[in-house]
């Protein structure tokens, strides 16, 4: 069955406050995997706070492409870039001088006009509100094209503040929810931050070096993860920002990472009427590695202080599960563990069980065999 690939342009009015009540047009590319005569069970799936969903998604390289291989057990996939992220709009992101400034030394060969200094939009670009409009436009979309009721939810990392209240709010129209390394404050807010947008900056800067030395901090095993992998993960990000990719050092390039405001995703949310583990049923992964997750020590901010424990303890439904895969990091989906993340993805999306069960924390190990958490 051959997976047909098709980038979208979905309209939507923006509500973030630098386009605010501008028409803009958000990335979404779809891996359409439905075998002829059949339904299609569509998956929507979104990016954390650094990668754009294709460089997550999608890599082309080797196996590890996580969109094709849920197309080629059937599913028709759609990925979604935010604003501020990947190939949708970025309002105000393209103007160096709206880097943050401890940054933008940085930029050096400096971009043509460019001289530092503050910036000229000194706020921070997104927020909850934005990211959930759009993510509700999309779903939409997704539905209206596949002629479905429900999508089934698949998010990476930061991907968690929208996915996770979004389900709570509209089980209409959400099947389940995977999240893959989910970000989970949970003590933090639950409503906006007075005023919004909030001061700040919307632009924050990665380099290739940070991004491999700060994967290399959660390598722990022979074979963890390849050499090539690396560069193949940066180009596929670099891929995905034709303006960040002509910054910073030649060749290399410089990823453009939108700062957002967030609030609503905590253990009031996780619990609201029962939805996650009830109505939506909920999946947890994450590498035993990972030392975003769960913060060690426990920062005294309670905005900055994660952890996966209190996820699972506040989702108030039967119907959860979590899994910790073995020699894995934040960023197992680069990793050796990413084939038994691919099935085990495929497994939940078409049993919403690991193990037989519908509740219950387990290990993984590198072969895939499961078994009960100690």
């Amino acid at each position: 069955m051959p997976i047909v690939t098709t980038d979208h342009k979905v309209p939507h009015k923006s509500t973030v406050p630098a386009n605010d009540g501008r028409m803009v047009e958000l990335f979404v590319r779809e891996r359409n995997g439905t075998p002829p005569g059949q339904p299609r069970r569509p998956v929507l799936a979104l990016h954390g706070r650094s990668v754009p969903v294709l460089a997550g998604f999608d890599l082309p390289y080797e196996t590890y492409s996580w969109a094709e291989a849920l197309a080629k057990a059937g599913y028709d996939v759609f990925m979604m870039d935010l604003q501020g992220s990947g190939l949708s709009p970025r309002p105000t992101m393209d103007d160096p001088l709206n880097v943050n400034p401890a940054q933008q030394n940085l930029l050096t060969p400096r971009p043509p006009g460019f001289t530092p200094g503050p910036p000229n939009y000194p706020f921070q670009l997104n927020n909850s509100f934005s990211d959930r409009d759009e993510l509700n436009t999309v779903v939409k979309f997704v539905l209206d094209e596949c002629e479905a009721e429900k999508v089934a939810f698949i998010g990476w990392s930061a991907a968690a503040f929208t996915m996770g209240p979004y389900a709570v709010n509209n089980p209409d129209k959400v099947e389940s929810l995977f999240l893959l390394a989910p970000i989970f404050p949970f003590k933090g807010a639950s409503t906006p931050p007075s005023p919004l947008p909030q001061p700040g900056f919307p632009t924050l800067l990665g380099t290739k070096a940070g991004f491999d030395a700060g994967w290399k901090t959660e390598v722990h095993c022979e074979g963890q993860r390849e050499d090539a992998v690396v560069e193949a993960a940066w180009d596929a990000i670099m891929k995905s920002d034709p303006i960040g990719s002509t910054w910073g050092k030649p060749t290399e390039g410089l990823n453009r990472i939108r700062n957002f405001a967030r609030w609503g995703w905590n253990e009031t949310t996780a619990a609201k009427g029962g939805v996650l583990g009830g109505r939506v049923p909920v999946l947890i992964v994450y590498g035993e590695h990972d030392r975003q997750v769960n913060t060690s020590p426990p920062n005294p901010n309670p905005e900055l202080n994660f952890s996966l424990a209190a996820l699972y303890g506040a989702i108030a439904g039967p119907h959860k599960l979590m899994v910790k895969l073995a020699c894995a990091g934040h960023s197992l989906v680069w990793e050796m563990q990413h084939k038994n993340l691919h099935n085990l993805s495929k497994h939940w999306l078409k049993h919403l069980k690991v193990d037989g069960k519908t509740q219950g924390v387990f290990d993984m190990d590198t072969d895939g065999n499961l078994s009960p958490a100690p």
